[in-house]
């Protein structure tokens, strides 16, 4: 019997377009968009800000030094946040799910990113009895102490729990601690993927 429903963010509750963010800062820097992507996306910069080696104060002055970057620490914010829009059909199951099941969000994600979601997504995340985010816990997905961190709070044993997820990844280092796992990539229907787990709505 499955107790627990844990959540990834990126692709599953929302989706995300970091090129959104490139877009907005090229015409405050010499880079081109597709240079900004590399130097911040496609570098170390990213993962290291994503498990909290660094505060936003830090990511911003790495920026810079890194792009020339010319706007406001306000203005980098606002366009460094800007790349999420809801998954409706994900978001519209959210609420039916929590009356029946103890809900866990599992997300690699950075401070700015958190703090702009508990805002943007409030109606939806209010829903999770538990948020485990990698900037806090110092570990990344499929990093076994990211799923330690979310088994510290599951209150279900291993076989108890289902795992969705965008990536191929987290996805096989969850199958590896005994979770069921649903690899969540539209056109697949999520209430379908779950109702073959065993997890009922509106029951």
């Amino acid at each position: 019997m499955i107790r627990t429903v844990i959540f990834d963010f990126g692709n599953v509750i929302a989706f995300f377009d970091h090129r959104r963010t490139v877009e907005r800062l090229a015409p405050h820097t010499d880079k081109t968009a597709a240079e900004l992507y590399a130097l911040i996306y496609q570098s170390d910069l990213e993962p290291a800000y994503e498990k909290g080696h660094f505060d936003t104060p830090e990511l911003i002055r790495r920026v810079r030094t890194l792009t020339g970057l010319r706007c406001s620490d306000a203005d980098f914010a606002a366009a460094f946040v800007d790349i999420f829009t809801p998954n409706d059909e994900v978001c519209a199951l959210i609420p039916r799910l929590k009356p029946h099941y103890r809900l866990v969000l599992a997300s690699n994600t950075n401070d700015l990113h958190y703090q702009h979601l508990c805002r943007a997504f409030a109606p939806v995340l209010r829903h999770f009895e538990a948020k485990i985010v990698s900037h806090q816990v110092g570990h990344r997905k499929p990093e076994p102490g990211f799923f330690a961190a979310c088994e510290a709070v599951a209150e279900a044993e291993a076989h108890e729990c289902v795992f969705i997820d965008d990536l191929a990844a987290n996805v096989a280092g969850a199958a590896a601690r005994g979770w069921r796992t649903i690899h969540y990539r539209p056109p697949l229907r999520l209430a379908d993927a779950l109702a073959a787990q065993g997890v009922a709505l509106d029951v």
